[in-house]
């Protein structure tokens, strides 16, 4: 086994750990998705990492977007949820694997990125372990997407410092390419139906409005709450940098919408940013 593959950590969990059951999963959730027309340029994107039985509906909503779209490269923003670290780290390794197969890391790009600014490293960090947020969306893109690479980012500290900067670098490193930026991001936990819902419009509503300063704001006061909501930031900040000018909440769900137990609930949202077509 190549030490330089991440290979999947949750799969059997998360999602089905064999390939043919996970490849009927996927197209299942997307053939499911109705096609929504976005009238410009995608550069951006929000997507949940829960388990596929709760998010992957929410999640199929974006991914079904990106189907004959002409996008080789992905910059995957996700939070950390197994070790506390205070950079931005992006993986040092060859390629990310799920059940579907590898995916090759652009290893100049994240070089790039790294060589951006010190804070953002060539590191593990974030990556090992049990680490679920980043690998779910993979499947997804393999399903939706032919020939692309990866450039895997866990953010440690959300910090405005933090957002900024990797901001700046992906506006960098992704001018002119054909690429996309996931940010990948669940809401509210673990409040009741009632509240969570409350606490996910005020996130819902600052992405439809593509105003990410107001979504930092609302998240460092806590009057909403979102296990990615540094990456979404720099999702948002790195999009309009790279020219988007619209954005458009896809659609939003709650694991009580699954399950029926509404006490206490986890909140999805799956959104882009675009750049709207000029006549």
């Amino acid at each position: 086994m190549n030490p330089n593959i991440r290979q999947p950590a949750v799969a059997g969990l998360f999602y089905p750990g064999k390939k043919i059951d996970l490849d009927r999963e996927v197209a299942m959730y997307l053939e499911n998705a109705p096609q929504i027309d976005i009238p410009g340029r995608l550069i951006g994107m929000v997507a949940p990492h829960a388990g596929y039985m709760y998010s992957g509906g929410v999640a199929a909503r974006a991914y079904r977007l990106l189907l004959d779209l002409d996008i080789d490269l992905v910059a995957i923003i996700s939070p950390s949820h197994r070790e506390y670290f205070t950079e931005i780290s992006v993986f040092d390794g060859f390629a990310y694997a799920t059940p579907l197969g590898t995916i090759e890391v652009d290893k100049e790009t994240a070089r790039a990125l790294a060589d951006f600014n010190p804070q953002i490293i060539l590191s593990e960090k974030g990556h090992r372990f049990e680490e679920h947020a980043l690998e779910v969306q993979l499947p997804f893109l393999q399903k939706v997407l032919d020939q692309f690479r990866i450039v895997p980012i866990v953010m440690g500290e959300h910090s405005s410092g933090n957002i900024e900067t990797l901001a700046g670098g992906l506006a960098s490193v992704l001018k002119d390419r054909k690429a996309l930026i996931i940010a990948s991001s669940d809401l509210s936990h673990f409040y009741n139906a009632g509240k969570a819902e409350s606490m996910d419009h005020l996130v819902r509503e600052k992405i439809s409005g593509f105003d990410d300063d107001a979504l930092f704001e609302q998240l460092r006061t806590g009057k909403c709450e979102m296990c990615g909501g540094g990456p979404v930031v720099a999702c948002m900040k790195a999009s309009k940098l790279l020219g988007a000018n619209r954005s458009r909440a896809l659609l939003y769900r709650h694991s009580g919408d699954v399950t029926g137990d509404r006490s206490e609930v986890v909140g999805y949202l799956s959104a882009v940013f675009y750049q709207e077509n000029v006549s």
